[in-house]
């Protein structure tokens, strides 16, 4: 239970960055109104508030949501900018995403 507790926070940190960060694209690149980017930062800020809901210390938890951030990233553009994950974006992602949960989730004695 304490894994799908975690990693349902690594997900909600991922689309509170993502998420954030795409409309901060939005306003800049795709000259999107200025509440994109407010909306947008304040989405950032709270991504930072979810990280610490994890238990474990600040190197392991940032560490392993960078791979998930990685997955979620190409599902992100997958799904909002019709981006098509190639064979090497899946392997690496998949590759990073099994590192990170080694780090994370490993018993450690």
């Amino acid at each position: 239970m304490e894994v799908l507790k975690s990693i349902s926070i690594f997900v909600l940190a991922g689309l509170c960055e993502i998420g954030g960060g795409y409309l901060v694209w939005l306003w800049i690149k795709e000259d999107k109104p200025l509440w994109y980017g407010v909306l947008g930062g304040l989405i950032l800020a709270f991504y930072g508030v979810v990280a610490t809901l994890q238990t474990s210390n600040f190197a392991r938890v940032y560490a392993t949501y960078g791979g998930f951030f990685i997955v979620m990233s190409l599902l992100w553009a997958y799904k909002m900018d019709n981006y098509i994950p190639d064979k090497f974006d899946i392997i690496g992602a998949t590759i990073a995403l099994l590192g990170v949960c080694v780090i994370y989730y490993a018993p450690r004695g």
